[in-house]
């Protein structure tokens, strides 16, 4: 059963296109990954879907949750699935807690408001969910402040905030990246853990093929504000078939094997003020051919179950590095 469903989601900063129509789907207790290089939408599709892009950008298309229209919706109605329904948890918690206020306090703040707790039921409730992520000794932690925290912990803690609304799908917006590869193992075996004893639904923001690998069912590869292949997670990672999707796996390095020199993705993602004619992957991609530089593809279903927006899709075959790095999340 679909959950959340997003349909033609466009968003423009003062006149400049970042997103050009992004379809997605999360059903009910599913995993979803949205992965790509840093600048190509991945957070900007879920800020815009709930709400929290600052005033100068338009967002047009249609986000529902369950048949609920978020976008054009009034304040009130989006702030009751924001938090509640629906929770983001970000990648640098140091910004994200305030920190002249206890760790306690803040946990408190989203039972008050989501679930109506008060007194000493929201501060029982606020030491079960710290000790349920993992922070030792909450009874006592509860009342310190997050430069008391490391940042693993400080991570930790956002969870709890996340899950204080009880929520029905949870946004991790790439949030072990600030973290070491130790401490990055716990936070997705942690998030896993959880998902499977609330039944929340999740989307899984990353850059690292890896660690969504780990958690997600499905995956979508987002470039230059489009999504340019998506598809069940072991069929995505043992054959993928953009170039693009192909090149983030050339850049993994293998675990096993001689070692050799990685195969960048030569160039950056192109500037939306200046976004090519055709296919936006064609200046860096080797198999472009004059067309790809005059016509865009269109993201379309394939025999083998995926969608793909490509003209000169990679032949099907195996990519060990990337089934390597996902049985190796960390």
């Amino acid at each position: 059963m679909t959950f959340v469903s997003i349909r033609d989601l466009k968003v423009a900063f003062d006149g400049v296109h970042v997103l050009h129509g992004i379809d997605l789907t999360v059903a009910r207790g599913e995993a979803v990954g949205l992965v790509g290089e840093s600048g190509c939408g991945k957070s900007v599709t879920w800020l815009a879907a709930l709400g929290l892009l600052p005033g100068k950008a338009t967002v047009s298309g249609s986000v529902t949750v369950e048949g609920q229209q978020l976008i054009g919706a009034a304040r009130a109605s989006v702030e009751a699935v924001r938090g509640g329904r629906i929770a983001m948890i970000f990648q640098d918690p140091s910004s994200s807690l305030n920190p002249v206020r206890t760790v306690g306090r803040q946990i408190c703040e989203s039972l008050a408001l989501h679930r109506g707790l008060d007194g000493r039921a929201r501060r029982a409730e606020a030491v079960r969910l710290l000790d349920m992520v993992g922070i030792p000794d909450a009874a006592r932690r509860v009342d310190l402040y997050p430069h008391e925290f490391s940042g693993g912990q400080c991570q930790r803690v956002m969870i709890a905030m996340a899950l204080a609304g009880e929520p029905d799908l949870l946004i991790a917006d790439e949030p072990t990246t600030a973290l070491d590869a130790t401490i990055q193992a716990q936070i997705l075996d942690l998030l896993s853990t959880l998902r499977r004893e609330t039944g929340m639904a999740m989307v899984f923001i990353s850059h690292d093929l890896g660690a969504v690998g780990a958690i997600c069912e499905r995956v979508n590869v987002m470039y230059a504000g489009r999504i340019v292949e998506s598809g069940d997670i072991a069929p995505m990672f043992e054959r993928p078939r953009h170039p693009y999707t192909q090149g983030l796996f050339d850049a993994i390095p293998r675990l096993d094997g001689t070692r050799n020199r990685l195969i960048p993705i030569t160039g950056t993602v192109p500037d939306p003020r200046r976004m090519p004619d055709g296919c936006a992957f064609a200046p860096r991609c080797t198999k472009a051919s004059a067309f790809c530089t005059d016509t865009r593809p269109d993201l379309k279903p394939q025999t083998d179950g995926r969608d793909l927006a490509c003209f000169h899709p990679v032949a099907h075959q195996q990519t060990v590095a990337g089934e390597e790095r996902r049985r190796i999340p960390a």
